[in-house]
């Protein structure tokens, strides 16, 4: 079993270091966070590839929008210089909303623009002259991107759930972070994955699934509010999230409870929205149970096929961060 961690900078940097640094010290093999409309991401995996040996550091994700693909290159060639080669560019369209409005970019052609930025970035970093031709950048004048190179190749993991972006995951990428993904519908992930890979030309293993896992402990004493708690995350990204997340999750088995948390809140009944969500639907994407349990769920899905699970850096001290960490660990 293989668990990364997602972790931001948080109130207090120097103690979400030592988090990492837990995390490091456990054997958690990727850490990475993201950014939407919040502070810049980079600032914070630079001190965090300052501060680490040996875990992988990664953005979980950078919009492709909000920066050329020659930024993020040159940005990952700083990151690659002070990790000593442990980086992992991860990519995404993000949405609409934060794109247009937040950035004030057209969102525009996103599947596309994966492909080229994951190019782009690529060859950049290969050491290769940028003479590209796309239908987004053409780049003709040659230059190269110079730097003293611990590695001549960045992985390069895809926020992708729908058929069109796994397919195309499959054929360009190193690894997908899939969001809520049923562990039910690993293996069929899987085979897609496989499937565009070798029609390609590439191994049939070449993409890692890096699902996001959201963990609920239950204790006996605040079970009601970690239930809806663990509700929540679905509920906002069926109603209020567009179009992509509520058709992936109505596809992937749960179209009931989908059109039952819609119709509630088209009338804005938060109540209902949350209360359609069912406890199987629950269980079947999040991870929820006692300590015990929830060691045994993660195992559960790595054997369905979720090679590398991002779970969320727990609260607390990092005493108790690590504490909860290690018992993330005990069914591996």
């Amino acid at each position: 079993m293989r668990l990364g961690v997602l972790a931001g900078a948080g109130a207090d940097w120097r103690e979400s270091v030592e988090k990492v640094q837990i995390a490091e010290s456990l054997g958690y093999e990727l850490v990475a966070t993201g950014e939407a409309w919040g502070p810049s991401t980079l600032p914070w995996l630079t001190l965090i590839a300052a501060n680490t040996e040996r875990i992988t550091i990664g953005t979980s994700i950078l919009n492709v929008y909000s920066r050329s693909p020659g930024a993020i290159a040159q940005e990952f060639a700083a990151l690659e210089t002070i990790s000593g080669g442990r980086m992992v560019c991860g990519l995404g369209s993000s949405g609409h909303r934060v794109i247009e409005h937040f950035h004030g970019v057209p969102f525009e052609t996103p599947l596309k623009r994966i492909r080229e930025y994951t190019e782009i970035i690529k060859l950049l970093i290969r050491g290769d002259r940028l003479e590209y031709e796309g239908d987004i950048f053409s780049l003709k004048r040659g230059f190269t991107l110079d730097y003293e190179r611990p590695r001549t190749e960045l992985p390069v993991y895809i926020a992708a759930i729908t058929p069109r972006s796994i397919r195309q995951t499959g054929e360009i990428a190193d690894g997908i972070f899939p969001i809520h993904w049923p562990k039910g519908r690993f293996a069929s992930l899987r085979d897609s994955l496989a499937s565009a890979s070798t029609g390609a030309g590439r191994p049939a293993d070449s993409v890692t699934i890096a699902p996001f896992t959201n963990v609920y402990v239950l204790d006996g004493t605040n079970d009601d509010a970690l239930w809806q708690a663990a509700r929540q995350p679905l509920f906002h990204y069926i109603n209020r999230m567009g179009d992509f997340y509520w058709n992936m999750l109505a596809d992937n088995g749960f179209e009931p409870e989908v059109s039952a948390s819609r119709n509630a809140w088209s009338g804005r009944d938060r109540d209902a929205a949350m209360s359609a969500i069912s406890e199987d639907m629950v269980r079947e994407i999040q991870v929820i149970g006692s300590l015990e349990s929830v060691a045994e769920q993660l195992a559960e899905r790595a054997s369905l096929g979720a090679e590398l699970q991002m779970v969320q850096m727990p609260g607390g001290s990092p005493a108790e961060a690590g504490a909860r960490l290690e018992a993330l660990l005990s069914a591996a």
